[in-house]
């Protein structure tokens, strides 16, 4: 497996296109910016680094 490259980010784009069309486009991608943000704040306290600092503060 390689990296995507600006060829293939754009043909998955256009697959997506034609597959749900534009109107559903921003809702995808609300959804998808949404899923995210959450996954990002939830895995914040498995780094195991703010309990540390918390202890020695």
């Amino acid at each position: 497996m390689g990296r995507i490259g600006i060829g293939e980010l754009i043909l998955v784009l256009v697959i997506a296109l034609v597959v749900f069309g534009p109107a559903k486009l921003p809702e995808i991608g609300k959804a998808v910016g949404k899923g995210l943000r959450e996954f990002k704040n939830a895995t914040k306290g498995l780094d195991g680094t703010e309990d540390e600092e918390k202890k020695t503060a």
